[in-house]
């Protein structure tokens, strides 16, 4: 476990017994960060779409942000062609990208309400950047919701596509986002 002292966050890697804890942050941030920006059918149709891939966690690359303790929030990165969505969500493919020519993903990022603002996403996404480069990757990609927008546009990511995602049921607008590493 690695502590930032100005920040009092530390960081580790999840392991399978976090499963129910991951869960229910992710769908307090669902529930909460995603009022302003949607509305609750397309809430509801945004927990189809996203959550938790337990391909990221058996690979070694989701990690765990904690404060005082208490999980703040989550996030991790892929070498996998899975674009975003959690073990539910339809279409997945668990196919090994290629650094020479891909973009690493970043995928499943949730903050707890509770802890916005704190500098927990900023945190995620460097570890991941941070792992992506050591692994010969040049850039990364992710699937930003309305609520991420501004932080991954703050931390330098380029919008390249907006997306309708209805595979819940109603349409959730999404932005596919890329930064040279």
């Amino acid at each position: 476990m690695r502590t930032f002292p100005s920040s009092g966050l530390t960081h580790r890697l999840a392991r399978l017994e976090d499963l129910g804890a991951l869960r229910d942050l992710m769908n307090a941030a669902i529930s909460e960060l995603q009022k302003p920006f949607l509305d609750e059918r397309q809430i509801a149709s945004s927990r189809t779409i996203m959550g938790l891939d337990t391909q990221l966690i058996e690979d070694s690359t989701y990690f765990i942000v904690e404060s005082g303790g208490e999980l703040a929030g989550c996030g991790g990165w892929s070498r996998r062609a899975t674009l975003y969505g959690g073990d539910q969500s339809p279409g997945r493919s668990p196919a090994l990208l290629d650094p020479a020519r891909d973009a690493a993903r970043v995928r499943a990022m949730y903050t707890h309400p509770a802890h916005v603002r704190k500098g927990v996403g900023r945190l995620i996404l460097g570890l991941c950047e941070e792992a992506a480069r050591r692994e010969g990757f040049s850039s990364v990609e992710l699937m930003g919701t309305m609520a991420g927008e501004p932080l991954y546009r703050a931390c330098g990511y380029e919008g390249i596509e907006r997306v309708d995602d209805a595979r819940g049921g109603v349409a959730v607008p999404l932005l596919r986002m890329r930064k040279a590493l």
